[in-house]
């Protein structure tokens, strides 16, 4: 013969002390489930930001990418010119500076001179 309230697990038809126990278990799973389910709904929310993120990241790095491989080859063209430009007249241009002093300096001289 079972007491009330003293069985584990009350039956169903039984009010006593060991089912408000039961009761009170059941509440407390149910409210932390609920609370589980928000937790996991908003990291759930949050990866699914984070991949539309990490996409759109990954598209401005190709475009980035792009743009970087089309500015490394016009700078290599321009590098190819400078080299082309500085093999070529080297002793002309060596031959106006020096022409050039000269000038600057007998100018100075003669307004030096005038005065």
């Amino acid at each position: 013969m079972r007491r009330a309230g003293l069985g584990e697990g009350a039956p169903p038809g039984n009010y006593g002390y060991a089912n408000s126990g039961y009761s009170a278990c059941e509440e407390e799973n149910d409210r932390l489930t609920e609370s589980l389910r928000h937790k996991v709904t908003a990291i759930k929310s949050l990866s699914i930001e984070i991949g539309h993120e990490v996409k759109s990241q990954n598209k401005f790095l190709a475009e980035m990418d792009s743009q970087f491989d089309s500015t490394t080859g016009f700078l290599g063209k321009t590098m190819e010119k400078l080299k082309i430009l500085s093999r070529g007249s080297q002793t002309k241009l060596l031959c106006y500076m020096m022409l050039f002093s000269l000038f600057v300096f007998f100018v100075i001289y003669w307004i030096i001179k005038q005065r």
